[in-house]
């Protein structure tokens, strides 16, 4: 393989591109990881949001949560979406414990909408990992669009 010369515009000077000059760097830490991350992690809230004339449709996909541990807090034009899960898995062989393992995390997601929330009629539904949020939107406040000429 033919050597690599590039200019560094910091230094003027000609240097040595090795492309595998950091090729440890890619085994750094192989093996220190467990293999099985499954089940490990926070749970992504993953949203669709769409908007008519009076209101904002928030659909949240949350899976694995209780509906107690789903909070949702909405300021002016801003609305977060916060959660906490606990799972305990324990695995028993006669009165023995075997196995025992926990995993607490929290996920949260935040956005900004276009508008004011009238936080007095807003609505909120959590079923089967689904939070559906309708957020009116305030009257009064509404945006005043400039043409370019």
């Amino acid at each position: 393989m033919a050597n690599i010369a590039r200019r560094s515009p910091l230094y003027g000077d000609m240097t040595r591109f090795d492309p595998f000059a950091n090729i440890d760097d890619l085994f750094r830490g192989f093996g220190m990881r467990p293999f099985s991350m499954e089940g490990e992690t926070a749970p992504t809230i993953k949203i669709d949001l769409s908007e008519n004339d009076t209101a904002y449709t928030v659909r949240a996909e949350i899976p694995g949560v209780k509906k107690e541990d789903v909070k949702v807090q909405v300021e002016g034009n801003r609305v977060s979406i916060s959660c906490e899960t606990k799972q305990e898995k324990e695995e028993k062989e006669g009165e023995r414990v075997i196995c025992r393992e926990c995993h607490q995390g929290s996920s949260y997601r935040s956005f900004t909408l276009g508008s004011e929330v009238d936080e007095t009629r807003a609505e909120a539904k959590y079923e089967n990992g689904t939070l559906e949020l309708t957020l009116p939107k305030k009257e009064g406040k509404t945006a005043k669009r400039i043409e370019v000429k």
